[in-house]
């Protein structure tokens, strides 16, 4: 069964929206990191490292689940369990860099560490979903490099928007902590409008 057209702008629209939760996540580990590790060249070497792994990793999965059962319930689920990792982290933040800092101090295997921590499994959840989409939107071969280049364009676009935003905007006005729960609960909208649209599966080409 192809998706329905009506399906494509939400698609769209989630992809620029997790673009830029993605980024603006990214800009907020700093945050989290600095008071333990400080801001250097070193924790920001970390972060993006964690950042680039995490969406490996995120489209590796991604590609696997479209060899098996595509949908966007499964990427509706997906950014579902990255809001709630974004939920506990204000929480469960200083704790854990605490730890990590007390057994393994402040060098490079620390902030690499505190980074995964922090970002592995909410960003790599969220890097599901390009592949997935690209997936959902196609309806024919012809099709899959134009699908594919707009939505990876869209996210693009997002994490641009998600970063500017998120740096110049967020961070002054209502603080770190603030920010991690409205990303978790827009993404948690998102995955709602997924998990409730009906479950639909790309046409095999």
């Amino acid at each position: 069964m192809t998706p329905s057209r009506s399906l494509a702008p939400t698609i769209y629209l989630i992809a620029f929206i997790a673009g830029g939760v993605l980024m603006g996540f990214e800009m907020l580990g700093s945050r989290y990191l600095f008071p333990y590790f400080g801001g250097g060249i070193g924790t920001w070497a970390s972060l993006i490292s964690t950042v680039l792994c995490a969406l490996a990793v995120g489209y590796f999965s991604g590609s696997a689940i479209v060899a098996r059962r595509p949908s966007q319930r499964a990427i509706g689920a997906a950014i579902m369990i990255a809001a709630c990792w974004l939920a506990l982290v204000p929480a469960a933040a200083d704790a854990v860099m605490q730890r990590i800092l007390d057994h393994i101090g402040d060098g490079p295997a620390a902030t690499l560490s505190a980074s995964t921590a922090l970002l592995l499994v909410p960003l790599s959840l969220l890097g599901t979903f390009s592949p997935i989409a690209v997936s959902l939107l196609t309806r024919s071969a012809n099709e899959a490099g134009r699908v594919a280049g707009l939505v990876y364009g869209v996210s693009t676009m997002g994490n641009v928007a998600g970063t500017l935003l998120t740096t110049f905007v967020l961070i002054p006005s209502i603080g770190s902590r603030n920010i991690t729960y409205v990303f978790a609960v827009t993404l948690a909208a998102c995955a709602a409008l997924l998990l409730m649209t009906p479950a639909r599966r790309p046409i095999e080409v």
